[in-house]
């Protein structure tokens, strides 16, 4: 089993790419919604679970959890040692790759980096949340509920 940890405000279709892409090489997958970034969010972390959850709906060895404080505690309780990061550009690596030596240092965790499909590389949250802010179309982007979500949070209407 593996553990995709993140903020995910909000999620959008290149998680979910890499979430179904992870359960065919890991068979079961816990997607961690961080409760406490270090920065302010859109969605309360019971909006971002909730939105995980009906983007992987069907999925087969899927589980969206909170959590909160530091990873490495997190990844102990629950009894895994491999976290699952996706990244999409090089400067992405530079900032995943200090923060899985210092998982292996503290939790003795290990890291698999991996790349969201073509379709999706230039898909990021920041993105997605400034398209929503302006009423722009989010098709491709994200799930239609999380769509949907965004649309009320931003009063785009339908």
């Amino acid at each position: 089993m593996v553990v995709y940890p993140g903020t995910f405000d909000p999620p959008h279709l290149g998680h979910l790419d890499i979430v179904s892409r992870a359960i065919d090489i890991f068979g079961e997958i816990t997607i961690a919604v961080s409760k406490r970034p270090r920065r302010e969010l859109l969605f309360s972390v019971e909006e971002r679970v909730e939105m995980f959850k009906e983007m992987t709906q069907g999925l087969m060895g899927v589980a969206v959890v909170s959590f909160d404080g530091l990873l490495v505690d997190f990844l102990r309780s629950a009894g895994v040692k491999v976290i699952l990061r996706g990244v999409r550009m090089f400067a992405d690596f530079e900032y995943e790759l200090q923060i899985a030596l210092n998982n292996s240092r503290l939790g003795n965790a290990q890291t698999i980096f991996m790349m969201p499909s073509q379709e999706f590389i230039h898909v990021s949250s920041s993105i997605v949340r400034d398209i929503a802010s302006h009423c722009g179309t989010l098709k491709g982007y994200v799930h239609p509920f999380v769509e949907r979500k965004l649309r009320e949070k931003f009063n785009c209407g339908a």
